[in-house]
């Protein structure tokens, strides 16, 4: 466990084992959120850096049909 101090211009530093474990980057953005007393960092990621994690996935299965359909296509009632 590391132990870091709120500096007086209110900014810590990360230390480099968690930065190392996080794969953190100089630069990355970090959404900061305040829950059940305790402060939050959760690093964000660019939305290209999502693209094919779900290769493979079986895109074969029966879907609901959206209640905006039924009010187009009266075949749908």
């Amino acid at each position: 466990m590391s132990i870091v101090t709120i500096s007086s211009r209110y900014r810590i530093a990360i230390p480099g084992d968690v930065r190392d474990r996080l794969r953190l980057r100089p630069g990355q953005k970090v959404q900061v959120l305040a829950f059940d007393g305790r402060v939050r960092l959760i690093p964000l990621e660019p939305i290209e850096a999502a693209r094919g994690f779900v290769r493979g996935i079986d895109t074969t299965v029966n879907r609901d049909r959206d209640r905006s359909d039924v009010g187009r296509n009266p075949d749908l009632r």
